[in-house]
């Protein structure tokens, strides 16, 4: 499944670091296991509700399956989050990333006005394996007029190993192959 609606629980805000750290090690193990199919992917999404971490959404990027290269992991997400809500914000909530939103990703939080987001690798080092747009979330942030909190990076080597892993690195091959197709 490329997507994931779950709530399990509401859990209240002890102390938002070691909760943010705890977060991104478990979006990194779920996009982990897109490693061992047939369309592996280092990039995955979350979103939580701000306050009592409850899960609203969760999915994993799918250019390829989709044919649509807007179908990064932030913008899924985030699209299949507000058809869950029936509405355009979501405000109130938190968005995981196992990496740096590109501007694209992290213009799409904004419109959709979510709180803070929080991410992983960071675009260098996605920048290693594929190709990026290297403008950082911050700046794209910071020049807009809707506020959202940019934080990162958050469990950064373990988002990273999503990059390295040795059936991650034989997809950069195949994706290099294809370029310009």
């Amino acid at each position: 499944m490329d997507h994931e609606l779950t709530d399990p629980g509401a859990q209240l805000l002890a102390s938002p670091g070691a909760l943010d750290a705890e977060r991104m090690r478990d979006l990194a193990a779920w996009t982990a296991l897109t490693l061992e199919t047939s369309s592996p992917v280092p990039f995955g999404a979350d979103i939580l509700h701000s306050v009592t971490g409850a899960r609203l959404m969760r999915a994993h990027n799918a250019v390829g399956p989709e044919h649509d290269p807007s179908s990064h992991a932030e913008v899924r997400c985030i699209r299949f989050a507000c058809k869950q809500l029936q509405g355009f914000s979501l405000r109130g909530y938190t968005l995981y990333t196992t990496c740096e939103p590109c501007p694209m990703c992290m213009a799409c939080a904004l419109w959709a006005g979510l709180d803070r987001v929080v991410y992983g690798a960071t675009i260098a080092d996605a920048n290693r394996f594929c190709l990026q747009i290297q403008i950082p979330a911050t700046e794209v942030a910071q020049r807009s007029d809707m506020p959202c909190l940019v934080e990162g990076s958050i469990e950064r080597e373990a988002c990273l190993a999503l990059f390295t892993h040795p059936n991650m690195q034989q997809a950069f091959k195949l994706w290099s192959s294809r370029r310009g197709n």
